[in-house]
């Protein structure tokens, strides 16, 4: 059988990451606030992430947004493939390099990786960066626990998945993702 094979959300995570955002809203208005982090970092920041998360609601709408922050077309492609050591200055890649790493090991860093991003940026700036790394996991679990509903309707389920909370979460998430589907076609793999 096949299977869905995207990281999704169950229940409870779901649950303990929509705290986190809710606690965290402030956080996140102080980081743009502090500009420390450009929109365009950012954006390769949300890139990254989604590269190793496969999220195609969010390729296409961060990569919409690097071009609008200045960062061109062929880079933001090489970003959505992880091929940005190429491009990137050392002061991005420490943390591109970070964000890979957090979406690869689904959350478990190594203490090593937390160290060095520290130690790069300081603690204030690692925190932001970690912010939205946070914040883009979030919107990646999210596009593709709405997307493990539709793959579930073509005989494709997610492993370790439940049909009742998948179909519950594809009729609040259906809103804002439902119109973004032609769109998302060519970040389909």
């Amino acid at each position: 059988m096949q299977y869905f094979d995207r990281k999704i959300y169950t229940l409870i995570p779901l649950l303990k990451d929509l705290a986190w955002l809710i606690f965290n809203v402030f956080n996140f208005y102080k980081a743009k606030k502090s500009g420390k982090i450009t929109k365009a970092f950012i954006e390769k920041i949300m890139l990254v992430t989604t590269a190793v998360n496969g999220c195609v609601y969010c390729a296409w709408f961060h990569a919409k947004m690097a071009l609008k922050s200045g960062i061109e077309r062929e880079e933001v492609n090489k970003l959505l493939n992880l091929q940005f050591n190429l491009q990137t200055s050392e002061y991005e890649t420490v943390a591109l390099l970070y964000a890979q790493h957090y979406a690869e090991t689904n959350r478990k860093v190594d203490k090593e990786m937390q160290e060095s991003l520290i130690n790069f940026y300081g603690e204030k700036t690692a925190k932001e960066i970690i912010l939205y790394i946070r914040a883009i996991y979030f919107g990646n679990l999210s596009g593709n626990t709405f997307d493990a509903f539709l793959s579930r309707l073509d005989g494709k389920k997610a492993k370790n998945s439940n049909v009742i909370f998948e179909f519950v979460f594809f009729i609040f998430a259906a809103p804002i993702l439902w119109p973004t589907m032609p769109y998302v076609k060519k970040y389909r793999k």
